[in-house]
């Protein structure tokens, strides 16, 4: 053991889409939580042959840290398949594989203190960066390689289950998907709005203070509001199996605002929200959340949403969508579907947690072991 400088065990690679052979499908964008991501950029007319191709067991990363939350956008390729990214971020691979695991140091960068680091040693004006030389610069304490195997193989093992998930995923969106397409097309059409009612339940004694929006996901997420001066007796409550509804923005994110409330302990929501539930029982709350978390759903939505510069689709004409409707037998074997997928999801989100939170620990480990061998 000892410190080395990380550039020593380190190539940078530069290989260009100059043939074309990898089209759109292969562009990627990378996360601050370390993970290759679909990108967010309009492709049409771009183009690809100046992007970098990211083949598998290789790192990449975009030198800004300034923007992205004081974390680094880095992520390593352990798929079978090649990527294509940005030209201006940087590709590169472990190039002494006998002294240095790629997954160990992936695990290195998963830390933390790797992020902290690559922050503060960010330099520049307007827009601060942490270049590829400031990369090589860092100095890293290495195991022997038969402990840096011995941890990555513990890290490998949480990584197969969360992808064993993954793949159980992939199977019920799939069954989802052609249960409700068979519906559509078999089941009669019920407008929303007989289905639906709003409720306000206002938090006026200042109980609860957990306050949640929506995403564009159709998931609850913590607000992200500045509620330092906000009074909350006036946000709304919101119960288990109840759903929130937004009309604002529809047209403009493509997509139906609408989420499910699962928890067990209440939650408030924003006023400019709507509280809806079912009121009758000819229809499951969780089915009527899987048919608006369709593509195909917020499409329409857009479609018919005002011509505002907010492109609401308000109350009244969300509640004269038409959505099919079979038996409640039918509706409650696509609804444990949904209950599986939202425990998978969970279960995948657990695990990732995990994941990030472990990497500190396992380096640790690895390290004293070392020591004390």
């Amino acid at each position: 053991m000892g410190l080395s400088k990380l550039g020593s065990f380190l190539e940078l690679v530069d290989i260009r889409n100059t043939d074309g052979a990898l089209s759109e499908e292969s562009v990627v964008g990378i996360s601050t939580q370390k993970e290759f991501i679909s990108t967010k950029a309009d492709l049409d007319g771009v183009n690809l042959s100046s992007y970098k191709i990211v083949p598998p067991k290789h790192f990449a990363y975009v030198p800004d840290t300034s923007r992205r939350g004081d974390k680094m956008s880095l992520a390593f390729n352990t798929s079978e398949n090649s990527y294509l990214v940005s030209a201006i971020t940087f590709v590169f691979r472990v190039c002494k594989p006998k002294e240095l695991l790629s997954d160990y140091l992936f695990m290195y960068f998963n830390r933390p203190e790797f992020d902290r680091y690559a922050r503060f040693n960010s330099w520049g004006s307007a827009r601060e960066t942490f270049s590829w030389e400031d990369m090589c610069d860092i100095k890293i304490d290495l195991p022997p390689l038969p402990i840096q195997q011995k941890y990555v193989n513990v890290y490998r093992a949480m990584l197969t289950n969360q992808r064993a998930y993954e793949r159980g995923l992939g199977d019920l969106n799939n069954a989802i998907a052609a249960t409700l397409e068979k519906f559509k097309h078999t089941a009669p059409r019920i407008a929303v709005g007989t289905l639906l009612e709003e409720i306000d339940v206002r938090n006026s004694d200042g109980a609860i203070n957990n306050v949640q929006g929506i995403n564009i996901n159709k998931e609850f997420m913590p607000s992200v509001a500045n509620l330092s001066e906000t009074d909350l007796t006036k946000y709304k409550v919101i119960y288990k199996n109840q759903f929130a509804y937004s009309a604002m923005q529809t047209g403009r994110d493509e997509c139906i605002r609408i989420a499910l409330y699962h928890e067990d302990e209440p939650a408030i929501i924003s006023p400019a929200y709507s509280v809806l539930q079912v009121k009758n029982g000819s229809a499951l709350a969780e089915y009527i959340m899987l048919w608006f978390s369709r593509s195909e759903s917020d499409r329409y939505g857009w479609f018919i949403s005002d011509s505002s510069i907010r492109a609401s689709l308000e109350l009244t004409r969300f509640y004269e969508i038409e959505i099919p409707l079979p038996s409640l037998f039918q509706q409650q074997a696509i609804v444990n579907f949904y209950n599986a997928r939202h425990l998978m999801l969970r279960n995948i989100s657990t695990l990732s947690t995990m994941l990030k939170d472990i990497c500190p620990i396992l380096i640790k480990g690895s390290l004293e072991e070392a020591k004390s061998a």
